[in-house]
């Protein structure tokens, strides 16, 4: 009887130790895991242009935390945040929207550092949604002189993504406070806006900034929101200055796609409207404080602010992820600062 209380013991003892040695192997699995960092990039920051820039911020992190790092190339926006909301992706560079319905979704979908303006601060740290038309066609959408929001009804409009803060957050709420002060217009919708009627004849997603404006330059839409920043590795300003009203762009000679298709065409502002930066953000849940950590520093230091593969000089015509005009770098930023992109949705 001894005997087999004993065994039954040891079996249970041997039981309990292999147990707790297979909870060990998954630890380890998940470390292993773990050992690999993983960056989405949304459609905008997928393309060729930038991949220099891609390329040396995955290598400053991967210095920085002793983990290899993976890019994970995107065509669209919706894909790019289920990835990192899910945990398959552990750092993304994303639009204040989006990080915004990111966060509602998932707490553990935190920001860790913002681009400032030109000040170095976030006084200035912005950016701009435009509504821009073809040249040719600018004095269809003018009243008395002046652009006029009035002259969007019944066109063909562009759109970047339902997602996209300046490329259909911002414009959406521009244009329905404008149109439902008419009684015709008075319940407009966001989700109107994305169907088309009772506003436009038409509604096109881009996908991507640079595939909302050669929506535009083609020919398939009348008008096309878009931002300033993801657009500027391929148009210069060609009369008056830059993000005003009224100014005029050209798509560069040589171009890179998918502008190469536009180049020498020309399109005007009729709207423009200031939008806060977009922030890197994390998964804390799939990074971890400790990399976390390790990676904020790493973004806010002169080394990073200084890399002229990340931060273009300006005049060097060199493409990069940011240009740099001034002061400008990366400096941690709290949740709380996008709270005025959170009113937008109320």
């Amino acid at each position: 009887m001894k005997t087999k209380l004993l065994l039954t013991l040891f079996l249970i003892v041997s039981v309990f130790l292999t147990a707790c040695s297979g909870g060990n192997n998954n630890k380890a699995g998940q470390a292993k895991t773990d050992d690999v960092i993983k960056m989405v990039w949304y459609p905008n920051e997928s393309g060729e242009n930038l991949k220099a820039s891609r390329d040396e911020i995955g290598r400053l992190i991967s210095e920085a935390t002793g983990k290899k790092v993976e890019h994970q190339l995107t065509t669209d926006y919706a894909i790019a945040i289920e990835t990192l909301v899910n945990g398959k992706a552990d750092l993304a560079f994303t639009g204040a929207q989006s990080y915004v319905e990111a966060n509602k979704r998932n707490k553990a979908v935190q920001t860790i550092a913002v681009k400032t303006g030109e000040s170095g601060t976030l006084a200035d740290a912005m950016y701009h949604s435009w509504l821009a038309v073809n040249v040719d066609e600018q004095d269809k959408f003018k009243e008395n002189g002046k652009f006029s929001l009035d002259k969007l009804a019944n066109t063909r409009f562009s759109f970047v993504s339902n997602s996209s803060t300046s490329g259909f957050k911002v414009p959406s709420q521009n244009i329905i406070a404008h149109f439902s002060k008419q009684q015709k217009y008075a319940n407009l919708t966001a989700e109107d806006l994305m169907q088309g009627g009772p506003l436009f004849s038409q509604v096109l997603f881009g996908n991507s900034h640079q595939g909302s404006a050669v929506n535009l330059l083609s020919g398939k839409a009348d008008v096309a929101a878009f931002c300033d920043t993801c657009v500027k590795d391929y148009v210069e300003v060609s009369k008056g200055e830059a993000n005003k009203v009224g100014s005029v762009y050209r798509v560069k000679d040589g171009a890179a796609e998918p502008f190469n298709t536009v180049v020498g065409k020309e399109f005007t502002l009729m709207s423009v409207t200031p939008v806060l930066n977009e922030p890197f953000v994390v998964n804390m849940d799939s990074l971890g404080k400790e990399d976390f950590d390790k990676i904020q520093a790493l973004f806010t230091s002169d080394e990073f602010a200084n890399n002229e593969k990340i931060f273009a000089p300006e005049g060097s015509g060199q493409a990069a992820l940011f240009a740099k005009k001034g002061n400008e770098r990366l400096v941690a930023v709290e949740d709380k600062w996008y709270d005025p992109i959170r009113e937008l949705s109320k």
